[in-house]
């Protein structure tokens, strides 16, 4: 878990047994954009939207049940199923400490090589939500995420195994789908006109009793800078929502889906008024790109931005304490090119205000690559507009796969991705300038490179002993090795140290 100020942030997975779940590996490799170009996208999802505005005239309401009997059909249970694996022991568990070994023996240290344990097969139960009559389903990353077998169940009892389409771990959205026709399905609204106090409707499947609905009102908007995710603009409800909700729906009076459930604040693990969902605008464009490419390829302004303080508004001569202000422009990028210089207030982004440094992130991250936007800026007490085209975050193309339909496997470090350390996954991970590499962004949990300790968020600095600088880099020290033995150098935990990866066995 999470700690977040003096609360718990509580995924809503239920997992039988409290482990991970595990799934296949994919290889080390990055693919060109122009590789990326090349691919045909599938076709869009035929979703129903409605994004007309919430009446809140009338009232009040002596039951919901025509509105539950529209929606919950189209609301299923996810049971996952994950291989037996490895799990590393947290250092805090105090494994090192000679105390054990004084009672145990040194023999203690070798009966957990790399202080991990083993786990057995586990289950897990969440919710997901039809948005196509044939068959494409929005839950939660964290729900699918390692699955190695979904299975859905309908409200009418029938089972499906599921596909996942794709996956999000920065915003916590998948995409999965059956094989079925003519599903009943739950119309999506714009999630940008909900409003705080608007009535709202939560229905999951907590703690696997059964499809469950409850009943609140939208809380907040717009909340951000919980530390959940990567992208966040939630939904705050107090409609009671408990573990196994992850990926069920939030619902408006009209019976449309304004958010994905996906957290709750609670120190007990259950409900306690404070839950969170993906606003329904989010999940659909990041559910676009995973259905047409597999991926979300977000964009890139090429900018250091903080919020602004009292103190700083004055000292840049703002009305108001709104906007985002530029700390560093970063050489040759979008903004770099179109004009923007130290010191900038981003006012409003693509005609829209920006009202701090979450929004404009949250703004670009949902820009197309390759579009141009006009970005009002206030310089020197003055304001004008610059035209800024968006580009593809570097180091982040889609990951590609050593064994290609071309060949066999030739590759090592299979169940890795990695992207460059571009300036702001170094301030987020909060690395010295000295540190030179690229970023693990995912590790393949029953992949070899897991069980040899390697984790998100590790910077790989050399691969067999030779310097790392980029992704295509360690692309190429990856591709056509003389052998399965890999030697990686590793920065984590403020340090650098070396792991070796040994897939001559893996199947």
């Amino acid at each position: 878990m999470t700690k977040i100020l003096d609360q718990f942030n509580v995924r809503l997975l239920a997992l039988g047994l409290g482990a991970a779940a595990l799934v296949a590996g994919s290889a080390l490799a990055v693919s060109h954009t122009d590789t990326a170009k090349t691919m045909t996208p599938a076709a869009s999802a035929n979703l129903e939207v409605d994004e007309s505005p919430v009446p809140r005239t009338a009232g009040p309401y002596t039951s919901f049940a025509p509105i539950v009997k529209k929606v919950a059909p189209g609301v299923v249970k996810i049971v996952i199923t994950s291989k037996a694996g490895n799990v590393a022991v947290p250092e805090w568990l105090g494994f090192n400490d000679p105390f054990w070994r004084r009672f145990f023996g040194d023999q203690f240290g070798r009966q957990m090589p790399n202080h991990q344990f083993n786990t057995p097969r586990q289950h897990g139960l969440g919710s997901g939500v039809i948005v196509t009559k044939d068959g494409y389903i929005l839950t939660n990353n964290h729900v699918v995420d390692n699955a190695d077998e979904v299975k859905v169940t309908l409200q009418d009892g029938r089972e499906f195994t599921a596909k996942v389409i794709g996956r999000d771990p920065k915003s916590d959205v998948a995409v999965i789908k059956i094989d079925a026709k003519d599903l009943p399905v739950v119309p999506m609204a714009d999630s940008d006109k909900a409003q705080v106090g608007d009535i709202v409707l939560a229905i999951g499947n907590p703690f696997g009793v059964g499809q469950t609905v409850t009943t609140g009102i939208v809380s907040a908007t717009g909340r951000g800078n919980l530390g959940i995710e990567d992208y966040e603009d939630f939904i705050q409800t107090d409609a009671a929502i408990n573990p196994g909700n992850s990926g069920g729906a939030l619902v408006d009076i009209e019976g449309r889906l304004i958010g994905i459930n996906t957290a709750i604040f609670s120190r007990s693990g259950g409900n306690q008024g404070i839950g969170f969902a993906i606003p329904s605008d989010l999940a659909r464009n990041v559910m676009d790109s995973l259905i047409k490419y597999g991926h979300v390829t977000r964009g890139y302004l090429g900018v250091m931005i903080q919020d602004v303080t009292p103190a700083l508004a004055k000292e840049f001569q703002l009305k108001e304490m709104t906007g985002a202000l530029v700390g560093e422009v970063v050489p040759k990028g979008p903004a770099d090119k179109a004009g923007f210089k130290d010191g900038d207030v981003v006012l409003d982004y693509n005609g829209k205000k920006v009202t701090d440094s979450r929004h404009l992130k949250l703004a670009v991250g949902e820009t197309k690559p390759g579009a141009t936007v006009p970005v009002k800026i206030l310089r020197d007490g003055f304001s004008k507009t610059l035209e800024v085209t968006i580009q593809q975050v570097p180091g982040s193309e889609e990951l590609a796969r050593n064994n290609t339909s071309n060949g066999p496997d030739t590759g090592t470090l299979n169940g890795v991705t990695v992207s460059d350390l571009d300036p702001q996954t170094r301030q987020d991970l909060k690395l010295p300038d000295s540190v030179k590499g690229v970023v693990i962004t995912e590790v393949q949990p029953d992949s070899p490179a897991a069980e040899a300790g390697l984790k998100q968020g590790d910077v790989i600095q050399e691969i067999n002993r030779q310097p790392v600088k980029t992704a295509d880099e360690a692309v190429r020290l990856t591709e056509n090795p003389k052998d399965k033995v890999t030697l990686l150098r590793i920065w984590s935990n403020g340090g650098s140290h070396y792991v070796v990866v040994d897939e001559s066995k893996a199947g």
